[in-house]
């Protein structure tokens, strides 16, 4: 039986307190994400924001498991 892919997840607002993100800086954002190897997995609106909330995952790596710092 093959091993089952463990993830790593990113968390990230795009924008500003005074005003949303252009579209530009966001598809900038998430063309530099996909170049890393994150693939979004949600976007939205954060309420009483003017940011969007992105959540992106990619395969958690020998490489990026050293990375990391786990917390605890």
């Amino acid at each position: 039986m093959a091993e089952a892919t463990q993830w790593e997840y990113l968390a990230l607002s795009v924008g500003s307190f005074w005003s949303l993100p252009k579209d530009d800086d966001l598809e900038s954002v998430l063309n530099e994400l996909g170049q890393d190897g994150w693939e979004v997995v949600s976007a939205f609106a954060q309420r009483a924001s003017n940011k969007v909330r992105v959540i992106a995952k990619r395969p958690l790596t020998t490489n990026s498991r050293r990375r990391r710092s786990w917390p605890g």
